[in-house]
């Protein structure tokens, strides 16, 4: 949506068996704090899968909105509803393979300038469904106490 290329950076600090606070680092935004639920966690806050989904909606809907007043909308407030069930994968382990999500206008379609045009564009605008419909890659790394890094599944 913006043109804004800085890098995005967090620091999670672990609270409890596993939670965590997760700081958004360069901002004045309060601290997030996550859990996973029971039986591992407290569900003291949500758990990475709940972050990614509300990270998804949140990005079609903003996405949506983008697209509406590209094209001189004043849109009524939205509601976005987002839900997935979590699927073993063929070696066995949870993922979640597909989301559902539905984005409800307070305006009649009718009465928005270019909507057809809208709907065949927004989803372009949104980095976060794209990025995760097309796969992001994530390079890991292990640090420990001596300061020494560790690859999984590689040399150091």
């Amino acid at each position: 949506m913006s043109e804004n290329t800085d890098e995005i950076r967090l620091l999670l600090e672990q609270e409890g068996p596993y939670a965590f606070k997760v700081r958004f680092e360069g901002t004045s935004l309060e601290a997030l704090h996550t859990d996973e639920p029971a039986p591992l966690g407290g569900g003291a806050g949500p758990n990475p899968s709940a972050l990614l989904l509300a990270g998804v909606a949140n990005c079609l809907s903003a996405s949506l909105l983008f697209a509406l007043r590209k094209f001189k909308n004043d849109p009524g407030p939205i509601r976005a509803q987002i839900s997935a069930r979590k699927e073993r994968n063929a070696q066995g382990r949870w993922r979640i393979a597909r989301a559902e999500v539905s984005i409800s206008l307070a305006d009649k379609a009718a009465s928005l300038e270019h909507f057809e045009r809208v709907l065949a564009q927004f989803e372009q605008f949104c980095i976060v469904t794209q990025s995760v419909r097309e796969g992001i890659a994530v390079d890991v790394r292990i640090v420990d106490a001596d300061g020494v890094a560790h690859v999984p599944g590689g040399a150091a």
